[in-house]
Order: structure tokens, then C-alpha cells, then sequence
């Protein structure tokens, strides 16, 4: 299931993850940054909140999702100078204004693919921990599910790879990003 255009940049010095809310793009982030000689993961909603010292619930409450969105933009180009970093993108940062160009211009884009239903079982147990999902019953949150990543797959396929959430390992993603 992986998709890849094997071009070569010089190195790449960034990589995003993106996917799904629940999709593991901040437990698989920092996991390749450890096993990657002297890179770091970033989430990008974790430098939001320090950014702005609030957590992405109460900018939402604050802003709305229009209000969000454009934060997200400016906190995405601005990391997007930072080298050696794997970063760990929000599950609708590729949809909004021009965010899926500059991760494709500025680095390796990786799409970590999982099905309704996976997703679904993974944020059941956290959905008072992100707004978008926070009161939805369990029908209505697979419902939910299937909407967005309906409309999100367009975005999310533009990734140079699209990986299997469910059986990509640390190892593929580091030989992944070292032979590109």
C-alpha cells in the first residue's frame, strides 16, 4: 500500500506526518525521531499551545475553526524552516489555505493511512482530549470519521508516501527518509 515517488532531494531535512486525527503521527513522529541520528519531533498543535500559551480547545472556543485554521498556517510555515525535524501535522492542516504546497516544497510529506474503523477505535478513548470529535456518540464519531476523511483524501494522497498505519514499523519509516 505504499505509494512513493523516489526522487532524491539533496537530503531531506523535514519530514511531515499526516493523516487522521488518531492516525499515530505523534507516537510514530517521535519514535523515528529518536531512531534517527540527531533529529527531533515537533507537534505542531504542541507549538501552537506553547506558542500561544493555550491549548487548541480553548483556541477553538475563542476563535472558531476559521480562527484555528489560520494560526495553524502561520505555525506551519514557520517551522517549516526548522531542519531535522520530523513533524507531527493536525489531521486538517493539508486541507486549509496552501498548507499541503509548503510541506510538499519544504519537505518529505508521508501520509499515514488507516481505515473509519481503526480510527475510530483509537479515538474513542480521547475524544474529550480534541474538540472536533469531543461530543460525538459512537455511531455518530464513525460517522464523523468516514465524512472528513472522505473529504480529506484528496489532500491527504497529494503525500510523496502513503504508508499503512497499521503495519508500517519505525524501521520503514526511517529507510523511507533515508532513501529519499
Amino acid at each position: 500500500m505504499m505509494k512513493t515517488k523516489c526522487h532524491y532531494f539533496n537530503m531531506v531535512k523535514r519530514v511531515y506526518l499526516i493523516g487522521f486525527m488518531g492516525s499515530g503521527k505523534s507516537t510514530m513522529g517521535r519514535w523515528v525521531a529518536d531512531a534517527m541520528d540527531n533529529w527531533t519531533f515537533l507537534d505542531l498543535d504542541h507549538f501552537i499551545e506553547h506558542k500561544y500559551h493555550k491549548t487548541i480547545s480553548q483556541i477553538f472556543e475563542e476563535s472558531g475553526e476559521d480562527g484555528f485554521r489560520e494560526i495553524e498556517a502561520k505555525c506551519l510555515r514557520e517551522v517549516s524552516d526548522f531542519d531535522q525535524v520530523i513533524i507531527g501535522a493536525g489531521g486538517g492542516t493539508p486541507c486549509f489555505f496552501d498548507n499541503m504546497e509548503v510541506m510538499k516544497a519544504t519537505g518529505l510529506t508521508i501520509y499515514l493511512k488507516l481505515s473509519p474503523q481503526v480510527l475510530n477505535d483509537r479515538l474513542r478513548s480521547s475524544k474529550s482530549q480534541r474538540p472536533l470529535v469531543a461530543n460525538k456518540s459512537g455511531e455518530e464519531l464513525l460517522a464523523y470519521i468516514a465524512e472528513k476523511l472522505n473529504e480529506r483524501e484528496s489532500f491527504y494522497s497529494e503525500a510523496e508516501v502513503i504508508a499503512d498505519g497499521t503495519v508500517w514499523e519505525v524501521k520503514d519509516f526511517v529507510d523511507c527518509i533515508q532513501k529519499q
